[in-house]
């Protein structure tokens, strides 16, 4: 797995390749200027939960991860939740879906979508 970033403000988290690409598919089939914006709020079964959604608009204290034309925003409140956080998709038997490898998580559900810390 290769991973690396060009990031906007300071920050430890990183995309995979395959994050990148799925990313850019994601995107290029919404409007001009849709990003893709990773977050965590309070609940699931671990006690926090990572939130995926497209947007069109950025918050000042967002931070960007941009990567070969793909962006993740982050909101000031989930950065802490994600420092140090990979952000990668795949495709498995399972299924396919983004997962987090979240160094900070002491817990997490079996579908990979809650976490405690």
């Amino acid at each position: 797995m290769t991973v690396s970033t060009e990031i906007t403000a300071p920050s430890a988290h990183t995309l995979t390749d395959s994050a990148v690409r799925r990313i850019k598919r994601v995107l290029a089939k919404e409007p001009a200027g849709a990003m893709l914006r990773v977050s965590v709020e309070g609940g699931g079964c671990s006690g926090f939960q990572y939130l995926f959604d497209i947007v069109r608009d950025r918050n000042d204290d967002d931070i960007a991860i941009e990567r070969d034309g793909a962006v993740v925003l982050v909101d000031a409140i989930s950065v802490p939740y994600l420092e140090g956080s990979v952000l990668d998709f795949v495709d498995d038997l399972i299924g396919q879906s983004f997962r987090i490898d979240n160094p900070q998580a002491s817990a997490s559900c079996g579908c990979g979508t809650s976490f405690s810390i």
